[in-house]
């Protein structure tokens, strides 16, 4: 069985063109990604997934592996799917999603996906969530909330502040969704061949199109935040974690 990581990397974007190839301390967006991903141990191999030549060039050209996808994928998730197709992933093969704007991402976080979807041979998708402990993160609609049951199963995914504490006085912790995925190859493709979901096209989450259909999400619970780059103003407050957190061989330190 291999584990194989797929990073959807689309040129367009409404809000930021070109994002995956705006330079963060002097490397574009999608490389930090890739470096990322393959400094996790469980990982085989990473791949980015692109609509357009220019990623695909700069990609090769740092020596990543990539492939040509349509633009006319519904989602991320198709993307990688399509992506799995062409690499020729069989159907018992894991396949770990990762989003192409998460150039902090922590290898560890990756390992914690992995090693959790591992022990659960049932398993045939799961994802990673986030303590908050920025409070700015719980009102935020670009931050996605989720919720889960007792075993660890996803209740909800929303852009709004989930729960929503009616007292005052009672505690709870509110955990935002790292977008990072971990699927069995044959779950990818169920997944992609089903009708767009209400709530997913309401909050534009992909991930609710499996919960709409009555497929469970296993939550993993990490300690390494990934926050996104959803804007270039984002890109200065990348950069000064990656100058606090820089070491000679830009490792993760372990």
């Amino acid at each position: 069985m291999k584990i194989v990581a797929i990073i959807p990397s689309r040129y367009g974007s409404t809000r930021f063109a070109g994002k995956p190839l705006a330079r963060i301390c002097g490397k574009p967006m999608i490389e930090w990604v890739w470096r990322r991903s393959n400094q996790a141990e469980t990982i085989n191999e990473t791949i980015v997934a692109t609509d357009h030549c220019r990623i695909y060039d700069v990609v090769t050209g740092f020596g990543g592996k990539a492939v040509m996808t349509s633009e006319h994928n519904r989602s991320g998730t198709d993307r990688v799917a399509e992506a799995a197709d062409q690499i020729g992933l069989s159907a018992d093969d894991v396949v770990v999603n990762i989003q192409g704007d998460q150039p902090l991402i922590d290898p560890r976080c990756l390992d914690d996906l992995v090693r959790a979807s591992l022990a659960c041979p049932d398993l045939k998708m799961s994802t990673l969530a986030f303590r908050i402990v920025n409070q700015d993160e719980i009102t935020n609609p670009k931050d996605v909330k989720v919720t889960f049951d007792s075993a660890g199963f996803a209740l909800y995914f929303s852009r709004s502040a989930i729960p929503c504490g009616r007292d005052p006085h009672v505690p709870f912790d509110t955990y935002k969704h790292l977008g990072i995925y971990a699927y069995t190859r044959r779950f990818l493709e169920t997944f992609r061949n089903l009708p767009e979901g209400a709530l997913e096209k309401i909050e534009k989450l992909e991930q609710l199109r499996a919960l709409e259909y009555g497929h469970r999400i296993r939550v993993v619970t990490t300690q390494y935040d990934s926050p996104e780059v959803d804007l270039p103003e984002d890109i200065p407050r990348v950069e000064e974690i990656l100058r606090a957190r820089a070491n000679p061989n830009n490792q993760i330190p372990r």
